[in-house]
């Protein structure tokens, strides 16, 4: 019988194109990708993972029997989340809290009742917001960097460490996700099957329907494309806000290694993941890559009122990560840009989704 891999949240941008990826990289392997469809867009995934023999079911994490319909598994990949900061803030916070926290656990209860291992995907959200906008902060004419010395442990040029602090709010969004990797832990030891938990920033790649709060990439890319209105938004409408990027590979990368030896990563504990300082970028850098790469140019708008939630910088230091089992970030901003670009410029349904 062949060995089953659950994809949850399995027709999302993440969940899709690490389907097919496993698909191609265990062909004796059944693997299903398991989603509700409700992000605008992962219907159109479907196709794409059927033609590379990827089984797709309709269902929903929050709901145990969905889960419990898919029969003996032998590992799975939690990938479903309501990935966005904001969230929550200005409605209901039923499924953000359903999906994200007790969607990972009804996950690691699927997993206890057949003795599989799972890989839960977090995100660098789950380190507080109050230290982050009072570190010591760098600036420059186009971005924001951490400065060499820094009173806050876990601290450093290079970003942020496994070490970071953890106490004070991180908005309801990383909350819940900092919420399911507790529990999650706990399900381990008590259980005694690995749970592998990774902190991801912020990824990028084809086939991801970005928005302004999430989704950074494509979105800024499209709207340069489309011609379509941006601004600047929070910290003096400036544009110095910085993040990391990560290609969608190299996360997929990543997660082949952690398949193949999920216990040796569970038990090193959590990780940070990301495309680190050689691929951090501030707004303002973006635009000029936009610019660049798709010959639009646009005037950006801006808006000084910081939003909910909202950091001037977050860079990945993946110091742990690269030491444990030598992974590291193999494509650049550039190339992360020019693989989205090419999507876009091909994708029929660019004007629609973006």
């Amino acid at each position: 019988m062949k060995r089953k891999i659950i994809i949850t949240g399995g027709a999302g941008f993440i969940g899709a194109n690490l389907a097919i990826a496993l698909k191609r990289n265990f062909e004796d392997c059944e693997v299903v990708s398991f989603d509700n469809l409700y992000r605008n867009g992962s219907e159109l995934n479907l196709p794409r993972l059927r033609k590379n023999g990827v089984k797709f079911i309709r269902g929903d994490v929050r709901n145990s029997q969905d889960l419990s319909s898919l029969g003996k598994i032998d590992f799975l990949i939690e990938c479903s989340a309501e990935p966005s900061v904001l969230a929550g803030k200005d409605g209901g916070t039923d499924y953000l809290v359903g999906t994200n926290l007790y969607g990972a656990i009804n996950c690691a209860e699927l997993c206890r009742k057949h003795d599989a291992p799972m890989i839960f995907l977090s995100t660098s959200r789950v380190y507080p917001i109050a230290p982050l906008q009072n570190c010591e902060i760098r600036k420059s004419e186009k971005r924001f960097d951490f400065a060499k010395k820094q009173k806050i442990r876990g601290l450093c040029e290079k970003g942020v460490s496994e070490n970071f602090p953890m106490d004070g709010a991180r908005s309801l969004y990383g909350a819940t996700k900092y919420a399911a990797e507790t529990i999650l832990q706990d399900y381990s030891e008590a259980f005694g099957f690995p749970i592998v938990t990774t902190r991801f920033g912020v990824i990028a790649g084809a086939w991801q329907f970005g928005k302004s709060d999430q989704g950074i990439v494509p979105f800024w890319l499209a709207s340069h494309y489309l011609g379509k209105p941006l601004k600047y938004i929070g910290f003096g409408g400036k544009g110095k806000q910085v993040r990391d990027f990560l290609h969608i590979d190299d996360l997929i990368n990543l997660s082949l290694m952690q398949i193949k030896k999920p216990a040796k990563f569970a038990k090193a504990g959590v990780f940070n993941a990301g495309g680190g300082f050689p691929n951090s970028a501030s707004l303002i850098e973006l635009t000029k890559l936009c610019q660049d790469i798709t010959g639009g140019k646009l005037e950006i708008g801006f808006d000084t009122q910081t939003r909910y939630a909202d950091i001037p910088i977050y860079i990945s230091d993946n110091s742990k990560i690269t030491s444990f089992c030598g992974w590291k970030p193999e494509k650049n901003l550039a190339a992360i840009l020019c693989s989205v670009y090419e999507w876009i410029k091909n994708c029929p349904q660019t004007e629609k989704i973006f």
